[in-house]
């Protein structure tokens, strides 16, 4: 079975790393890599492939920056050429950026079966681009791969054929998991002068956030007032400090407590998670990472996709600064049993149900 694995930002290589080190086990699967370019540089993409011990992917797009509308169209024009060469048996995406659904938009358009890992997740929140992204791509896709309860009822919902659908868990647990160890070699708290439990983690990159003025002001002063009595480390996701570096030098010229410094590759990021007295967030995976680690997490959303981990201590505030500040102040140490399939064996199982179909289409041929 020839599969084309499509990644093209940070939460598409964690991903990915846990299925291609299981993968590769397997020599009935030849699997091609095709790195659109959506998270470019060093900081967003290099050192993830290195921190997950990635080899160089097959193709490197190029296509970054710009509107959403921008990149998936041109992502789309430059992975049909790679379709066209590799002629794939499959193509298999992660998640819910635009890479995700450009991907899935050609290999629809080429009638080559598409598998989505991390499907049937829903927000309900169709402002944000990821949800049309991952719905879309649900709809387009052959093959469903979800990691919870909640991801399988959505899709059953939406009337999507149920024979296609598989639990199958938390991928990014895997990796999780797996890279856990070599996290605690990180000197990211030595670096930055902070101790285990002193600071809380901060990230926040979501367009829906960083594009709307007055949300941002809301948050910059929400940060101005926890470093009152914690430290802040926040490492700055490159568009973000675009949108928000007045208010962060401000900030950090009145206030010690905040440090600033460029986004972490993976094991540091895992350890300054690990490592946090609490994270702030908007993004997706660090729900998922800190319920997991047992840390204290705070969406600064509305809503999320991830339902379960509300159950695990996540807290979903909307941005406003006395919800914010009141689930810092009262941080939730609730804790309920994690998934069964939250086992770090999610890429096994995925496998496997692709040996499965490998071998029924070696039988019908």
């Amino acid at each position: 079975m020839r599969i084309i694995c499509v990644v093209g930002a940070r939460p598409n290589f964690v991903k990915f790393a846990a299925l291609w080190h299981e993968i590769k086990k397997y020599p009935e699967f030849e699997v091609t890599v095709v790195h659109t370019g959506q998270h470019y540089d060093d900081n967003m993409s290099a050192v993830f492939f290195r921190d997950l011990e990635l080899s160089e992917p097959d193709y490197n797009l190029g296509i970054s920056g710009g509107t959403a509308t921008f990149q998936v169209s041109n992502i789309m024009r430059e992975f049909e050429r790679v379709i066209v060469i590799e002629k794939p048996d499959m193509v298999m995406v992660f998640g819910d950026v635009n890479s995700t659904l450009a991907a899935a938009l050609v290999a629809a358009q080429y009638g080559i079966p598409l598998a989505h890992i991390e499907a049937g997740l829903r927000s309900g929140d169709m402002r944000m681009k990821e949800e049309i992204n991952r719905k879309l791509t649900d709809h387009l896709s052959d093959v469903l791969f979800v990691t919870e309860d909640s991801g399988y009822e959505n899709l059953v919902f939406e009337n999507i054929d149920e024979r296609k659908i598989h639990l199958v868990g938390n991928i990014m647990v895997d990796a999780l998991l797996t890279m856990r160890q070599k996290a605690v070699k990180s000197r990211v708290l030595e670096d930055n002068n902070l101790t285990k439990y002193g600071y809380t983690l901060v990230t926040l990159h979501r367009a829906e956030t960083i594009e709307n003025s007055e949300y941002l002001r809301i948050i910059m002063e929400t940060l101005e007032e926890i470093t009152k009595t914690k430290y802040v480390l926040f490492p700055v996701h490159p568009h973000t400090l675009k949108k928000i570096g007045r208010e962060l030098k401000a900030i950090g010229d009145g206030s010690p407590g905040l440090v600033c410094i460029s986004p972490l590759g993976y094991n540091d990021f895992i350890c300054a998670l690990d490592n946090a007295y609490a994270v702030l967030t908007d993004s997706g995976g660090v729900q998922t990472e800190a319920c997991v680690l047992g840390i204290p997490c705070i969406t600064m959303r509305t809503v999320t996709e991830h339902k379960s981990t509300v159950e695990y201590g996540n807290v979903v505030t909307g941005i406003d600064k006395s919800s914010i500040l009141h689930a810092f102040n009262n941080l939730n140490n609730k804790r309920a049993d994690l998934p069964l399939t939250w086992d770090g064996k999610t890429a096994e199982r995925i496998v496997s149900i692709l040996k499965r179909m490998a071998n029924q289409k070696a039988s019908a041929a």
